[in-house]
C-alpha cells in the first residue's frame, strides 16, 4: 500500500480559507465563478488571472484534487475539454537553437526526457532508469531557466559536482543549446533587451548591473524570455484561431478557461469531434516551426 502523509490542520485551514470559502463568496446567482484575465499582468506575455486565480487550483496532493472537482460543465449536455500543448517550450527551445539532436528527437516522436537520458549517461534509450530519466527531465526544463549546478543540486537532492556534470552531459548531448545560451545572453548585453519569434520585446535593465545576483538573474530572463514568451504568443493566437473557427462554423462549445499551455472548453457533447479537431488544428498550426507543434485532448465532467 501506498503511504501517505497525515493531513494537517494548516493544509486544510489554506485549502479552506483560499479556495473553498473565497470560492464560494465569488459565485454567482446561477452558482458560477468569473475570474477576470489580465493581458499585461506578467513580463513573459502569459495571461494571468485574477479574482480568483483559477490558474492555480490544486492537483498534485490527494488533499487539495478533489477542489478541482467543483469545476464542472455548464449543464449535462456539456463536457469539459481540456486541450494542452505537448512540451511547447523543450520544442521551442529545440527550434530556437537549432540542435540537430534535439530536434531529431522531436520529429521522431521519442520520449524526449527518456531521450535526453540516453545521450547524458550513454546507453541506449530502453536501458534508461526511471531515475535516470527523471533527472534529464529536471535538467531538460531547469536549463530552459539558465539553471545552475547548485540550483540542480538542491532540486536533484545531489551533489554539486554530480549536478555540475549533469548539466556538461547535457550540453555535451546538446552543443547548440549551450550555442543559443551564450548567443541570447551576448544580444541583450547589445541591445539591452531579447524578443519573441513574433517580435515582442522584454527589456533588461540589470544585464550589465554590477550586482551580481541582479545581472545573473537577467541573463536568466535573457535565456528564458524568448521561448515562454513565444509560447505566450503561440497560446494566444491559437484562442483567436479556435474562437474564429467556432464562430464561423456554428460552433455553440466556448472556451472557459486558459491555464498557461491548455485551454478548457465547455463542450456540447454533440459537437465533441469536430471541437477536437478544430483544437488541435488551431493549436497545432498557430506558428511554423522547423518541428511539429502537438496538442493532446482530454474530455471528463470535471
Amino acid at each position: 500500500p501506498i503511504k501517505t502523509a497525515p493531513v494537517t490542520r494548516g493544509q486544510v485551514a489554506k485549502l479552506v480559507g483560499t479556495y473553498g470559502e473565497n470560492l464560494i463568496a465569488l459565485c454567482d446567482e446561477n452558482g458560477r465563478i468569473h475570474t477576470s484575465f489580465n493581458q499585461t499582468g506578467t513580463a513573459t506575455g502569459r495571461l494571468s488571472s485574477v479574482d480568483p486565480n483559477l490558474q492555480n487550483i490544486p492537483v498534485r496532493d490527494d488533499v487539495g484534487r478533489p477542489i478541482r472537482e467543483a469545476f464542472v460543465p455548464s449543464d449535462d449536455r456539456h463536457e469539459l475539454l481540456s486541450a494542452d500543448y505537448s512540451q511547447v517550450e523543450l520544442r521551442l527551445m529545440a527550434h530556437l537553437s537549432g540542435d540537430e539532436n534535439l530536434c531529431e528527437a522531436f520529429r521522431e516522436g521519442k520520449d524526449i526526457h527518456a531521450a535526453t537520458a540516453a545521450r547524458i549517461f550513454k546507453k541506449p534509450i530502453e536501458e534508461v532508469t526511471g531515475e535516470e530519466r527523471r533527472r534529464a527531465k529536471t535538467a531538460n526544463f531547469g536549463i530552459i531557466y539558465g539553471i545552475s549546478a547548485f540550483g540542480l543540486s538542491q532540486r536533484l537532492r545531489i551533489p554539486r559536482g554530480e549536478a555540475k556534470q549533469l548539466i556538461e552531459g547535457y550540453f555535451e548531448s546538446y552543443p547548440k543549446v549551450k550555442e543559443y545560451m551564450d548567443n541570447v545572453v551576448a544580444t541583450a548585453r547589445e541591445k539591452g533587451y531579447v524578443e519573441t519569434l513574433f517580435g515582442r520585446r522584454r527589456y533588461l535593465a540589470d544585464i550589465d548591473s554590477r550586482n551580481a545576483n541582479a545581472r545573473a538573474l537577467a541573463e536568466r530572463n535573457a535565456i528564458n524570455a524568448p521561448i515562454q514568451g513565444t509560447a505566450a504568443d503561440i497560446m494566444k493566437l491559437a484562442m483567436v484561431g479556435v474562437a474564429r473557427r467556432f464562430k464561423a462554423e456554428g460552433i455553440r462549445s466556448r472556451i472557459t478557461m486558459q491555464v498557461h499551455d491548455e485551454i478548457v472548453v465547455d463542450l456540447l457533447r454533440s459537437e465533441r469531434e469536430q471541437v477536437e479537431k478544430i483544437v488541435r488544428e488551431e493549436m497545432e498550426g498557430a506558428a511554423k516551426l522547423s518541428i511539429p507543434l502537438t496538442a493532446e485532448c482530454g474530455v471528463g465532467n470535471n
